[in-house]
């Protein structure tokens, strides 16, 4: 009970002292209403090409994203992470992604992509089953009408949510590393992680490297996500694959005979 609670437990707990140290600001919440339905299409609709070229990349990406992402929270759930199982659940995550961002932009908002903290919320919980996931959503989706809730969910200061997310993170990567590690490197995928890591770090360390440049360059390449998908899917394309090592080419020992 305690392990499942933990990550309830440090946010209220951050959060009552922060109110304490005069941290939270609560001036907002007397501005909002106490229940809104959303209005769909409230701003209208329209097409801008300048956005459509970079969200055609973009969603790819996402897609990209959350294969990591179900991946992750697979093999953290001690689910299978190969096999058809494994095939059919990641074209359910990818589709119900498109589904949410479609009903997101009827609604107004943006769209909507797998959270890879999740990854470490089960790890800190133990709680994976997706029947949890369906009770939980569908408290959000009443909170969601509920403006005021949202507002006291804002008002938390920065340091809690760091203090709460540190080790969520911090399992997101070893989830990764895991999934690495489990598969064959050769020359030709070290360096297509090499790279697509390097650029990834880069665009998100030197932000100021896309000062000046055109909006469509900085919807593609600022976010490390994008910047390092698109580097790791370019080599993955150009990069020729390593031909297998036959018997006959591995290093044999040679065995020293002392003359008779």
């Amino acid at each position: 009970m305690i392990r499942m609670s933990a990550i309830a437990v440090g946010l209220l707990v951050g959060y009552t002292a922060a109110a304490l140290m005069g941290m939270v600001n609560f001036s907002t919440l007397s501005q909002l209403p106490l229940v809104t339905l959303p209005q769909p299409f409230r701003y209208g609709m329209s097409f801008d090409f300048a956005a459509l070229i970079p969200f055609l990349i973009l969603f790819p990406l996402t897609a990209i994203e959350s294969v990591g992402d179900l991946t992750a929270t697979s093999s953290v759930s001690g689910e299978p992470i190969r096999g058809a199982t494994y095939f059919r659940r990641i074209k359910a995550g990818v589709l119900a992604d498109g589904l949410n961002s479609s009903l997101a932009a009827m609604l107004n908002t943006f769209p909507i992509t797998t959270f890879s903290q999740n990854t470490g919320v089960i790890q800190m919980t133990g709680v994976g089953s997706r029947y949890v996931g369906f009770f939980i959503s569908g408290i959000l989706a009443l909170l969601g009408l509920l403006p005021i809730i949202g507002g006291i969910f804002q008002a938390i200061p920065q340091p809690v949510l760091g203090g709460a997310t540190t080790i969520m993170f911090g399992s997101i990567a070893v989830a990764g590393i895991k999934i690495v590690s489990e598969e064959p490197l050769d020359r030709r995928s070290t360096i297509i992680i090499a790279v697509s890591l390097a650029m990834g770090l880069g665009a998100a360390f030197v932000p100021e490297l896309f000062a000046g440049k055109p909006d469509v360059i900085k919807n593609i390449f600022a976010s490390a996500t994008s910047t390092g998908g698109l580097t790791a899917i370019l080599l993955s394309w150009l990069l020729p694959h390593t031909p297998p090592t036959t018997p006959s080419e591995l290093p044999v020992e040679e065995e020293i005979v002392d003359p008779v």
